[in-house]
């Protein structure tokens, strides 16, 4: 059995009363961080039920989460292990099936196997030029504003029409869809976030479409360089890696953007500091991703005085070991990037330093297009989806002097007030495009969301 982990003056391990803790549904999402506070009491982790009829072991410890994440010799992430799974005591329909469940991807792979599938895309996302990032980031976020800042409501709920579509037009761009692709990825990774029946095939049959596309024409994009990467990935290999950005990067960058925004907003923060103290802020004390990394013991396992059984879930609460109070004791010793927000180890996020620069230049772009505006509500009374997978705001009612947004393709001049257009949400579900007022639709671009921004670039 490994050697236990340092439990002095760690409270004795137990199960929390009345049951494990659920930590779904309104309860957890209306107090997230009291449900870490009362699951410490077991000691460094504790059994939840991240879903129904479906029990983990949840890691609160800081210290205890950098030992599992940086121990793969005895926490692997193969979920073919999963005990419960194998056995058929998880519904079918369970909503952690598709967050834990094996994918062969880099995420769900150990040792050689991973090592070969990051490597393709570590080296692939090393060639983005930040600067170009940026500039994409810039461009998308104008786009967006665009939408809603010359409507003479003079408000926005920014996570629908901001917060949402932002990271997924910049990773559309990033992966040179062309237009009608774009709009099918967008639709497929939305869906699937929010349940839509078909959206996984939706998803996979535009990026196998993609990659198709790349064989006969390749391109100065990520797709071209998985490709090409001298690993040689499978097309179902590339596939399945591009799935993994997308769901790995945009739902947390959604998350990152809109708390952040909100922080920056919020009436306790003090004017003056850059917006990446905001973003740091956030990756600490909001963790985008908030419950994941499910690892799978190799053999039992003593941690703190509780057992980790082989190939039973152990899953790591970023949430809870960021603000784990023995830390912040001495939080303003560590480097300001100590947390765990991207995770440690060799699962570490490839693209954590892409990622800050996302949600830093999003959250500026904003600030700099409407100077004035400023949150509806106060931060504490904001909302937080009730998932246990990511800490993210439900809604971020925002209000601003209505001002106009040129296109890529103009020149900064004063624009006519427009009739308020449909939330870029509706467009993320469905990959059409949103209806205009009557009389407008003829002379709006046809197609889905990535292809009225394309569109918009070029001014049309």
């Amino acid at each position: 059995m490994q050697q236990p982990l340092d439990s002095q003056e760690i409270p004795p391990p137990g199960c929390p009363a009345h049951g494990n803790v659920q930590l779904y549904g309104p309860s957890f999402g209306a107090d997230p961080d009291g449900h870490y506070a009362h699951l410490r009491s077991a000691g460094l982790s504790a059994p939840v039920d991240i879903a129904p009829d479906v029990q983990v072991e949840l890691v609160t410890s800081y210290d205890a989460a950098l030992y599992v994440l940086q121990n793969p010799a005895s926490f692997v992430r193969d979920s073919r292990r999963w005990n419960a799974l194998n056995e058929g005591r998880v519904p079918a329909d369970s909503p952690a099936l598709p967050m834990m469940s094996y994918r062969p991807n880099a995420l769900f792979s150990d040792g050689a196997a991973h090592a070969r599938l990051r490597q393709a895309v570590t080296d692939s996302l090393a060639t983005v030029d930040e600067l170009q990032l940026v500039r994409q980031t810039q461009q998308s976020a104008d786009y967006l504003i665009s939408r809603f800042s010359s409507e003479p409501r003079g408000q926005a709920e920014l996570m629908a029409e901001y917060a949402q579509p932002l990271p997924l037009l910049v990773f559309s761009d990033l992966f040179g869809c062309p237009p009608e692709i774009g709009d099918r990825v967008i639709a497929g990774i939305s869906g699937i976030f929010e349940g839509t029946p078909g959206a996984d095939e939706v998803l996979g049959g535009a990026l196998a479409e993609l990659i198709a596309l790349k064989r006969r024409r390749p391109g100065a994009d990520l797709t071209t360089r998985l490709m090409e990467h001298s690993a040689q990935l499978t097309d179902e290999e590339v596939l399945h890696q591009l799935v993994t950005l997308l769901s790995g990067g945009t739902a947390p960058l959604t998350a990152t953007i809109a708390t952040s925004s909100a922080l920056y907003l919020g009436e306790e923060w003090q004017t003056g500091l850059p917006v990446e103290d905001a973003v740091a802020q956030t990756l600490w004390n909001y963790a985008p991703i908030a419950n994941y990394a499910a690892h799978y013991p190799t053999h039992d396992v003593d941690m703190g005085g509780r057992v980790l059984r082989a190939n039973d879930p152990v899953l790591v609460s970023f949430a809870a070991a960021n603000t784990d109070p023995k830390l912040t004791q001495h939080r303003q010793q560590l480097s300001a990037k100590a947390h765990l927000a991207f995770g440690a180890g060799p699962h570490a996020c490839p693209a954590k330093d892409p990622a800050f620069m996302i949600a830093v230049t999003a959250v500026e772009t904003l600030l700099n297009r409407l100077p004035d505006i400023e949150m509806r509500v106060p931060f504490k009374t904001l909302a937080w989806a009730p998932t246990p997978w990511s800490r993210s705001l439900v809604t971020l009612p925002v209000r601003f002097s209505p001002r106009s947004v040129p296109s890529a393709a103009e020149p900064a001049q004063p624009q006519p007030s427009q009739a308020p257009q449909q939330p870029a949400a509706a467009e993320l579900r469905s990959g059409a495009r949103a209806s205009g007022p009557a009389g407008t639709s003829a002379s709006q671009p046809k197609g889905g969301l990535f292809s009225r921004f394309l569109a918009w670039t070029r001014g049309e």
